[in-house]
């Protein structure tokens, strides 16, 4: 026996691999910080968003040129031929004009905007509102990254930490299957006995190998959100420390700082905005524009003209079909809409709050309910084992208290796995799921940074990072 429960203290060492964080990480060991880190700076999803919300600052440039003039230079060559006939008057002799010439011209336009119904302004503000959602649905995305790769950072500690728990009971398996043959040898056992451990260690390799599929396929998504491959992972910790103190509390830290909760206000200021720039379009226009333009040889009689002119210009629709008004009232629904949305959000955030608060409570109650488990299971296989040793107890009964004690630890690895993943889980939820919450040591992406580079450019066809 003694055997059997030396090999059974290496699946007690392979479910320690998952305690909570207890001291400082192992050297060289990858820490779940590290592991957000790296989702943080590499996830193409990620990226991709960054780069999106990059795409939306360039609204604002577009709207405010509504403000600023546009100009244009024409300039035109050509030749002509002309053959006029013409009479000064009635019976005066008719005069021949005849020849080629090659007219040539070159001038500029510029026309400024004065007033359009506060169109551009509104534009510049509904623009503005559609940078702050673009930044808020980004950290939508980043929260998400990183609670998924926190997540998968936790799955692989558990599976890595089951198989080695289904690899220790198949190798207990193993011993009890040559204790019970060599038993049955000498007559202390049956046939039946024999069977029973032959069973229980073909369901233990089939639980093996199902514990070695579930830990490739972690591991494949561990690299596809992490971006390599886990090597000596740590053990993870809870967040507990960054949480509100209270469900209440949470809640009410969510439905201000959630960032869903957060875009879906500024989807409402929008919204609002749009509807009055489609009023605009009701108020008269008035514009002004100068215009000068140099000519050569226009005609045989005229071989040099400048001419020149400003003109101020006000248009005042009256009707244009009536696209104007149903461009209003759509506009009008698509706010009620996004009011909507934002009571739906609203109730949304606060239930995704409860459900996960609600995990976190129950996670804390479930490793020490587990870690009991796995005691009073290791008591009962013991004793198990030593009453089988004088006749007491069948090979059936020690096969059974060892499949116990390993269907303990396992609850005990996913326990332990679910209250970490349930912490980060409520931060999410109230929205405070970032680095520097977290204090992850990296560079903080700000999206203000390129917004400032391009808000007031008149100008250029490079971006800032010189693409």
């Amino acid at each position: 026996m003694t055997g059997l429960r030396k090999t059974q203290g290496l699946a007690g060492a392979a479910v320690a691999a998952l305690l909570l964080w207890v001291g400082t990480a192992p050297a060289l060991a990858e820490t779940i910080e590290g592991a957000l880190i790296r989702a943080y700076q590499n996830n193409p999803q990620l990226n991709a968003q960054r780069a999106s919300v990059r795409s939306t600052d360039e609204n604002v440039p577009q709207a405010l040129s509504g403000y600023r003039p546009k100009i244009a230079v024409t300039a035109s060559a050509g030749g002509q031929y002309q053959d006029t006939h013409s009479r000064n008057a009635p019976g005066q002799p008719i005069q021949v004009l005849s020849g080629t010439n090659a007219p040539r011209s070159v001038g500029g336009t510029i026309t400024q905007t004065l007033y359009n119904g506060n169109q551009t302004a509104n534009s510049t503000r509904a623009a503005e509102g559609q940078v702050s959602a673009a930044r808020e649905g980004l950290r939508v995305l980043e929260q998400s990254v990183l609670l998924a790769a926190a997540t998968i950072y936790m799955d692989y500690l558990r599976d890595s930490a089951i198989v080695e728990v289904q690899r220790s009971n198949t190798r207990v398996l193993e011993q009890t299957l040559k204790q019970t043959q060599d038993r049955f040898n000498v007559g202390e056992v049956t046939r039946t006995d024999v069977a029973q451990s032959e069973a229980q260690l073909a369901a233990g390799r089939t639980q093996l190998l199902t514990a070695e599929s579930n830990l490739t396929t972690t591991r494949a998504n561990y690299r596809r959100i992490i971006g390599n491959d886990p090597v000596s992972l740590a053990p993870g910790s809870p967040v507990d420390r960054f949480l509100p103190a209270t469900l209440a509390t949470s809640i009410n830290t969510g439905l201000i700082e959630n960032p869903n909760v957060t875009a879906a206000m500024y989807g409402i200021d929008v919204s609002y905005l749009q509807v009055k720039i489609n009023e605009g379009a009701l108020f008269p226009t008035v514009t002004l524009q100068g215009s000068i333009q140099q000519s050569w040889d226009s005609t045989l009689q005229v071989p040099r003209a400048l001419n020149a002119a400003a003109v101020a210009q006000v248009v005042v629709p009256i009707y244009q079909g009536g696209a104007e008004y149903a461009l209003i009232r759509q506009s009008k629904e698509s706010l009620a809409q996004q009011r909507l949305n934002l009571d739906q959000v609203r109730d949304q955030t606060r239930a995704t709050i409860a459900q996960a608060w609600g995990q976190l409570i129950a996670g804390r109650s479930q490793v020490a309910s587990a870690q009991a488990q796995v005691t009073a299971s290791e008591i009962a296989l013991n004793g198990v084992r030593e009453e089988a040793r004088v006749g007491q107890r069948t090979t059936l009964d020690v096969l059974n208290a060892q499949q116990a004690l390993v269907n303990a630890r396992v609850a005990l690895v996913t326990a332990q796995h679910d209250r970490v993943v349930a912490s980060y889980a409520v931060l999410n939820a109230v929205g405070r799921l970032s680095p520097l919450t977290l204090k992850l040591r990296t560079p903080v992406y700000d999206p203000n940074v390129h917004y400032q580079q391009v808000r007031d450019s008149w100008g250029g066809i490079r971006t800032p990072d010189g693409h």
